[in-house]
């Protein structure tokens, strides 16, 4: 897998990633969603330079001008309810792609909450087959659900290409999605935090993006 952090060279997305981690700021709901709205775009633009581009040429009034553009057919796969801001502003750059969306959520062990299983329940997704599949999740702390989003996929075809697309991801996720995606797989992700605590929350991080996103949700 290649991995791409952008955090390794100083830009404007470090302001959307201050707002997202600052306690002071985070609890505005709207702001926290446009800002992981705002990083997909950045992640999105990103990721585009690696596609494979087709020369088309274009009528304008006074003539004509020949514009590479990409060629790929591109899915992209949020998994919910996290994924969906992140998901809106990939889809505001590939705006043509189609769209997946899988849930899956932490049920945790009522003698030990530290202990989870990741459960999928609901899963729509178009073929895959020779399309390009980017996997969108803002948080990729032990990259199980990344693994179990993909081989839930598998049914629905081989993708040409995955791409995982995140915002924070914690050393120990990235290690593991490392070795269980396919080698020619690529990972962007906004910045990458060395720890995960007993809770497998990524530490620092900024907290649970989906109830930053969208409420406090009730535990099951």
């Amino acid at each position: 897998m290649q991995i791409h952090n952008l955090s390794d060279d100083p830009s404007v997305l470090n302001s959307f990633m201050f707002e997202l981690r600052s306690v002071g700021i985070q609890n505005d709901r709207m702001r926290f969603r446009k800002n992981i709205e705002r990083i997909g775009e950045i992640l999105s633009y990103e990721m585009s330079r690696s596609l494979d581009y087709t020369p088309k040429t274009a009528q304008t009034p006074l003539g004509t001008k020949t514009v590479a553009l990409a060629s790929a057919d591109i899915v992209i796969c949020s998994i919910l309810r996290a994924g969906l801001p992140l998901h809106l502003g990939i889809l505001n750059y590939f705006d043509k792609a189609e769209n997946a969306f899988i849930s899956a959520y932490r049920k945790h062990d009522e003698q030990d909450p530290s202990q989870f299983e990741i459960i999928v329940e609901y899963i729509a997704c178009p073929d895959l087959n020779n399309k390009i599949l980017l996997i969108v999740d803002p948080m990729l702390a032990s990259g199980r659900s990344i693994k179990l989003a993909y081989d839930a996929l598998k049914p629905f075809g081989s993708p040409k290409q995955v791409h995982v697309l995140g915002v924070i991801g914690a050393k120990e996720g990235v290690d593991f999605i490392s070795s269980n995606l396919p080698d020619n797989s690529h990972l962007w992700i906004g910045d990458i935090d060395d720890d995960l605590n007993s809770n497998a929350y990524i530490v620092p991080g900024l907290g649970d993006a989906g109830d930053l996103a969208y409420g406090t949700k009730l535990k099951q």
